[in-house]
């Protein structure tokens, strides 16, 4: 009990280091990324995201051995052994800088042709195109030896070092915003470059700290035949999943340009920004929760890994519906208050984004208590057949001439399926509670989200558009969620932890005000 109250303690730590690092990249990136769209343009702005997509989809191949790594590093910490654990370590240098060259090469040969004769690109910037893919392509592989040295911060649970990371980096990207003004050369060559030398950077430093700070993140040369196979066979079945995911993403990336053009694009890129902000907040809490389900199955500790899972999701949910709410209310005011020029489309798919995101996070937990297990086959099979359902919909969607929001629809009631079979497969790999995932995590949500619309929904309705508006739905979307989830969403113990906690911080502040006076 007392492990787990530590670990508890820990993860609220954790989360809370993230919050603080999140609040900050968030507010600069929201920055840069209208600075950006304003100085390259809907056009440029529109290709950078559909160019960057094409080479996003060779991340089918990366990022199955990506998970494959973080798995195997987090699996180890737990069980304590540091000889094995180096040797996991230095073989996945050489199974990323393997993945690295491969596909290099082969979007070298399919990406390059994909990008000047199939996608929908202006011809007068066709060059530009084609600089912004070798760019994304050089970052892409950067990050991509990168991710054993990341993995090992996340495993090591050092927070604050991953929070003060990201925090750099965003500050290097809003030089690459002021580099962008006073640049004399193409104005989207010039970002796509810049982008290179911050990743090239931030790999760097990532390296430097885990050399310093971990005995296993000293790579040296090895051939562990037997541990290669063992990763790659874990990331060979990860990689359907991964193909679903891709052609979810960028693979509708493409749809959306072949049928409706780079100004859709910007749109989607548009929106996907914004939520890729707010997603950051949610993203600190799983980052801090996946690794301890991962040691608690390691250790043999189902229960609580079970707990940990239907709390995660939960949590994750309602984490990214306090956002949601105002910015399902209130989409096309925040984009027309953020941007000088909104794309066509934008505030939609920004609504659609967000109900689509709350269906993903509902199993993400879930996922790492599967992946803890290393037995995946069937489970990426199932994923695979039924998330791979969203890029032939969509295809059929638009050819029969469905307006660019229905790939949106079709992704939210594919993925909230999905949730029901990735519990089934839990259940059998490990004895998952079925009943309990409903009650504890499905049912609380759909009542929580349907009441915590109906306030801020009505007074949209009865409130003229403006910024007193908006102020009055954050506030009132705030205060009315965030209480329908104190009573409805969460259990009777975390209630009463909440309370305990707010009890004792205004015991401090009485006694420190006694103090001074």
């Amino acid at each position: 009990m007392t492990n787990q109250a530590e670990n508890t303690k820990r993860i609220a730590k954790n989360t809370l280091i993230l919050y603080v690092r999140t609040l900050f990249t968030m507010l600069v990136s929201l920055y840069t990324s209208r600075v950006i769209l304003n100085t390259l343009g809907v056009s440029d702005f529109g290709i950078n995201n559909v160019v960057g997509g094409v080479v996003g989809m060779f991340s089918v191949i990366s990022g199955s051995l990506s998970s494959s790594i973080s798995r195997f590093i987090t699996f180890e910490l737990g069980h304590g052994d540091i000889n094995k654990l180096k040797r996991i370590f230095s073989t996945s240098v050489n199974i990323q800088v393997g993945i690295a060259l491969i596909i290099v090469i082969l979007a070298e040969c399919i990406g390059v042709w994909f990008v000047n004769h199939k996608l929908n690109i202006p011809t007068d910037r066709l060059v530009a195109a084609n600089w912004v893919f070798q760019c994304s392509l050089l970052s892409f592989a950067i990050g991509l030896i990168s991710v054993p040295y990341n993995a090992c911060i996340i495993a090591h649970e050092r927070m604050s070092v991953f929070a003060y990371m990201s925090i750099l980096e965003t500050i290097l990207k809003l030089v690459i915003v002021y580099m962008l003004f006073i640049s004399p050369y193409d104005k989207l060559i010039s970002y796509a470059v810049l982008f290179v030398v911050v990743s090239l950077i931030m790999r760097l430093i990532y390296g430097w700290y885990c050399n310093k700070h971990f005995v296993e993140s000293h790579y040296e040369i090895i051939y562990d035949r037997t541990l290669i196979k063992e990763m790659t066979g874990f990331a060979g079945w990860s990689f359907f999943g991964n193909t679903a995911y891709m052609l979810n993403t960028q693979g509708v990336d493409m749809l959306i340009n072949i049928f409706f053009g780079v100004t859709l694009n910007a749109a989607k890129g548009v929106a996907s920004q914004v939520q890729n902000a707010v997603m950051q907040f949610v993203g600190n809490f799983t980052v801090a929760i996946n690794p301890q389900i991962t040691k608690s199955y390691a250790s043999g500790d189902r229960e609580y890994m079970n707990k940990l899972v239907c709390r995660g999701a939960r949590f994750s949910y309602f984490l990214l519906l306090i956002f949601a709410v105002p910015i399902v209310c209130e989409a096309d005011y925040i984009l027309h208050l953020w941007l000088k020029t909104v794309p066509e489309y934008a505030p939609g798919f920004l609504r659609l984004i967000s109900f689509g995101t709350l269906m993903t996070l509902l199993g993400n937990t879930m996922l790492t208590a599967i992946q803890a297990t290393g037995n995946i086959k069937r489970y990426q099979l199932w994923i695979t057949i039924v998330g791979c359902l969203v890029f032939p919909l969509t295809w059929i969607a638009f050819k029969l001439g469905f307006p660019p929001e229905t790939t949106y629809i079709i992704y939210i009631v594919i993925y909230f399926l999905l949730n029901f079979v990735r519990a089934y497969i839990a259940k059998e790999l490990m004895d998952f509670p079925i009943k309990l995932y409903i009650s504890d995590v499905i049912l609380k949500v759909v009542i929580v989200s349907i009441i915590s619309f109906i306030l801020p929904l009505s007074l949209v309705y009865y409130l003229e558009e403006g910024f007193l508006r908006l102020c009055v739905i954050c506030i009132v979307s705030f205060f009315s969620t965030v209480s329908v989830i104190y009573v409805l969403g969460l259990e009777g113990t975390e209630r009463m932890m909440i309370s305990n906690k707010f009890t004792t911080i205004i015991k401090l502040r009485n006694n420190g005000t006694k103090r001074i006076s």
